[in-house]
């Protein structure tokens, strides 16, 4: 079959893969209906597909599910201890007469834990107590949710589980100083975003409708546990990515020591018995929130390891139409970081695995400069989009419809998009 032929078949699949994720298709399914399809299309040799395909990409992936359960173990370790809900609770005592102070604390706390924290477990473990802050200090719902999302989304650009994650599109990118220094830029600019949005709608901060957005959502009662941690412990959330910052350390014993500090901290081993059932739950707890995910990302990696045997069919196409330039690269995925949402063409854990993979395997770019390029409009994504499930966990819990919370949030993000492209180029470029 002509080479022309089957890359016009393959995009015609893609755009049908888009088309099923925008309407609410199961990914998991979507991928490894997909990986089949392209390898018959693309007429892969079936011994080549099932040892490069549905064997070798799955079996190379598993360092990084390694990353992500210890990643999920340690944001449990945070919440279960109680290191979370202390140092969420340290931001009420601004008290409700400084309300966008109060607010920016909590940004920045948010921020704080999930520098190292990661999942839908921990992400709604913390929501349930930042949540309802926000709204105790007179925050609309739809302004509270949006914040507190976006605030989640800053810190992935450090958060070493999710990068090792973005390395199945990019496997030899580094975790290195150069690259740190770019994810706390990156991470610093949405923040400060986050910040100046909440100035432009401070006026819609109204203490008189706090006891009926708390009602609302079923809060006007909810009083969490007060837990009372050294406040030496307040600093685990950050000794990860300061391990490896400053000793070059890799992220399982980065973590691991990070969560046996949080345990001592916190005492949770004062009680031998009880010790082993806290550590006993806490893993059973992280395994479960990442099971589903572990999954997808199988699914994933079966289909970049079609889409990357494909890419060569791509190569003279996209060779003449993708510009060799990196900063107008840069300038054109920052323009186009919406077409992420909905799990689209720009969204690498959704149908812009694709666009990931055949960029990969053009040989192009390098690694380095692909990570980023691509990790910017997945985290506009990974912050505003309404197909993630802590934002779809977030609607539900505050009441908030979809297209509030994306007035919101979409344009927010697309301005920090467009400039942290801008220093993915700066950096790497």
């Amino acid at each position: 079959m002509n080479t022309t032929i089957i890359a016009i078949l393959l995009l015609v699949t893609f755009a049908l893969f888009i088309l099923y994720i925008l309407k609410g298709g199961n990914l998991m399914i979507g991928f490894f209906t997909m990986a089949i399809l392209w390898c018959v299309i693309g007429l892969i040799p079936f011994n080549e597909a099932i040892s490069k395909v549905f064997a070798q990409p799955a079996l190379s992936y598993g360092p990084t599910i390694i990353y992500i359960v210890f990643g999920s173990w340690f944001g449990r370790i945070l919440v279960d201890s109680g290191i979370a809900p202390a140092i969420s609770d340290a931001t009420k005592l601004i008290g409700k007469k400084k309300p966008v102070l109060a607010t920016i604390l909590v940004i920045l706390v948010t921020a704080f834990i999930f520098i190292s924290a990661y999942g839908v477990g921990s992400v709604i473990a913390i929501g349930v107590i930042l949540l309802p802050i926000m709204l105790s200090l007179g925050l609309p719902r739809d302004l509270a949710l949006t914040i507190f999302s976006m605030a989640i989304g800053a810190p992935m650009y450090i958060n070493v589980v999710l990068y090792n994650q973005m390395k199945a599109f990019a496997p030899k990118a580094t975790y290195d100083s150069k690259y740190i220094t770019f994810g706390i830029c990156a991470a610093s600019v949405q923040l400060f975003a986050i910040i100046v949005f909440l100035l432009i709608n401070r006026k819609k901060i109204d203490e008189t409708n706090a006891d009926k957005n708390l009602k609302l959502i079923g809060a006007e009662s909810a009083n969490h546990q007060t837990v009372t941690v050294p406040k030496l412990a307040y600093i685990v959330p950050i000794i990860p990515v300061a391990l490896n910052m400053l000793f070059k350390w890799d992220a399982v014993p980065a973590l691991t020591l990070a969560s046996i500090i949080a345990i001592l901290l916190t005492g949770q081993f004062k009680n031998y018995q009880k010790g082993l059932k806290f550590l006993n739950d806490s893993i059973a707890h992280a395994i479960t929130d990442i099971a589903g995910l572990i999954m997808f990302l199988m699914a994933l990696e079966c289909f970049t390891g079609a889409a990357t045997l494909n890419a060569a069919k791509f190569k003279p196409i996209l060779a003449t139409m993708l510009p060799h330039q990196h900063l107008v690269l840069c300038l054109a995925l920052g323009i186009l970081a919406p077409l992420a949402l909905f799990r689209g063409p720009l969204h690498v854990w959704g149908a812009g695995a694709a666009t990931a993979a055949v960029l990969y395997g053009t040989g192009l770019f390098s690694d380095n400069f692909l990570l980023p390029l691509l990790y910017v409009p997945t985290l506009m994504a990974v912050s505003v989009d309404i197909t993630q499930s802590w934002n779809v966990w977030g609607l539900d819990y505050m009441k908030v419809k979809s297209k509030d919370f994306l007035k919101y949030g979409v344009p927010v993000m697309w301005i920090v998009s467009i400039i942290n492209e801008v220093l993915v180029y700066y950096f790497f470029g």
